[in-house]
């Protein structure tokens, strides 16, 4: 058994199975799990993941240095491109959250060191309000509580399989 919501589709299935609630330690990975779940609000996480190749090949595989040099010209670009959610908005956060990622990275050794710290909380839901306020605070976009939370779920910190799925237990989850 399957959380519900990953039922919709295979590549949804997918995901769930070999990529959800699995830790991430790796800054370009968590960058690109960052950079999606804000392409995700408003919309299904289905769109996102039939367009993540598209982020990946226009944001030079989510590598922060090569992204946090994107020009406005080059921006001007992404948004034409059908291959990318083409909003504005999330798509210049893309650019200015990776030269923020750099800073934090630069200040904690890692983005990886950085997030993990938020890991300790008790409750999940402050551990996002938390993370979230400093993510803000630090200049990055597109990064409220709710999108932070489903972050955090993605990368491994909150562990929000139902009980009765097959991927629950770490042991069991591939990557």
């Amino acid at each position: 058994m399957r959380c519900p919501w990953a039922t919709s589709s295979p590549l949804e299935q997918h995901y769930h199975d070999d990529e959800w609630g699995i830790p991430v330690h790796d800054d370009r990975a968590l960058f690109e799990c960052l950079s999606l779940e804000g392409a995700q609000a408003g919309l299904s996480w289905d769109t996102v993941l039939r367009k993540r190749e598209g982020y990946r090949k226009l944001f030079a595989g989510f590598e922060l240095a090569r992204v946090a040099r994107f020009t406005p010209v080059r921006i001007d670009k992404i948004v034409l491109d059908p291959s990318v959610i083409r909003h504005r908005g999330k798509i210049e956060s893309v650019v200015s959250n990776a030269k923020a990622v750099l800073a934090i990275a630069k200040e904690f050794g890692s983005f990886d060191a950085y997030i993990w710290k938020f890991a300790a909380a008790e409750a999940p839901k402050q551990r996002a309000e938390a993370l979230s306020k400093d993510l803000r605070k630090r200049g990055l976009r597109f990064v409220g509580p709710t999108i932070v939370y489903a972050f955090m779920q993605a990368v491994g910190i909150v562990n929000d399989h139902i009980p009765t799925c097959a991927f629950r237990d770490p042991k069991r989850r591939r990557r």
